[in-house]
């Protein structure tokens, strides 16, 4: 939380994070701000343009394009952080357990890990949907699979680093359970790495389930989608070559969003300063002092004075 708001200081993460309570907004609230049915057909008003019945126009079917994407904002959306949460439950907790419960338990979890890591995300989700069922849960459940292994090896090298911390030692020969340990000490630092790695793996989700959605798989038609409402766009850019823009824009300035957001994150240092204006304090520090060497330490009354190099190693030899 300390990162975050430390964040909220630098300009680029403010626009990302309206942009995402946007997106959020419509995701939750987008049906009913649906001005039309998103799933009623008018065949007098095929492909039309925009109107003031209709303000991006209709699609081949006659149905309104803006409710059909205020509608589908909120599959897409949670779509994705459904997969994210199942990768976070399978790849954070084991992360943290595979440091502090022996080197047995450690292998084990790495093998896992690597042989998940070699499968490809969209084939894994269509053999999971041609196993289980064409529906959304199951391709987000096959994605999260997928992307646990990505929380796995970034919390496990996170915890790495403080498992051996004298804090976490001194907590173990007072008799602190691992479990004590975990929860009051590891997870606290371990958890703006989690954060960062969060909101990538969001846009990774997004971008896979719009491709999903865009190849029919999960979302049976005609339930609205981002990416389901590109593939139905794409087979009439003769007549409405505009037609993809409204949804490609909303799935690149959410993805791009996330990554902004998550590379902010990723900047801010532990006390909870951004980065990039830590870095402009000690430019215009080294500015100010002249052409970037550190001053000399003022002279501590009493103490005796340093001899010249120069002198200092003129050592007369003996005759």
């Amino acid at each position: 939380m300390n990162a975050l708001r430390a964040s909220l200081r630098v300009p680029v993460a403010r626009a990302a994070l309206a942009v995402l309570a946007l997106v959020l907004l419509l995701a939750l609230f987008g049906g009913r701000l649906a001005p039309a049915d998103p799933l009623v057909q008018d065949t007098a008003h095929i492909l039309g343009g925009p109107s003031a019945d209709h303000l991006l126009g209709t699609d081949y079917l006659g149905r309104d394009v803006l409710s059909r994407l205020l509608a589908g904002t909120g599959l897409s959306v949670l779509a994705a952080v459904e997969a994210v949460a199942v990768a976070a439950l399978l790849g954070v907790v084991p992360g943290l357990l595979s440091v502090r419960f022996g080197p047995a338990a450690s292998w084990l979890a790495l093998r896992a890990v690597d042989s998940l890591m070699t499968l490809p995300f969209t084939l894994f989700a269509i053999a999971a949907v041609g196993l289980l069922g064409n529906g959304l849960h199951q391709a987000m459940l096959a994605l999260g699979v997928l992307l646990a292994p990505l929380f796995f090896r970034v919390t496990r090298a996170a915890a790495l680093g403080l498992d051996r911390a004298q804090y976490v030692e001194a907590a173990e020969l007072m008799g602190a359970s691992r479990f004590w340990i975990l929860r009051v000490h590891t997870w606290r630092k371990v958890l703006p790495t989690v954060a960062v790695t969060t909101a990538h793996a969001l846009a990774t989700g997004l971008l896979t389930v719009s491709s999903l959605t865009f190849l029919g798989i999960g979302v049976q038609p005609p339930a609205p989608t981002w990416g389901g409402m590109l593939a139905s766009d794409l087979g009439f850019l003769a007549q409405q070559p505009w037609a993809p823009l409204p949804p490609a824009v909303l799935i690149m300035l959410t993805v791009g969003a996330l990554n902004l957001l998550a590379d902010v994150l990723a900047d801010t240092d532990r006390t909870g300063a951004p980065a990039t204006a830590r870095t402009r304090r000690v430019a215009r520090r080294r500015a100010a002092s002249g052409a970037g060497s550190p001053e000399p330490a003022p002279p501590v009354p009493g103490a005796p004075s340093t001899p010249d190099r120069k002198e200092h190693d003129h050592v007369p030899h003996p005759a």
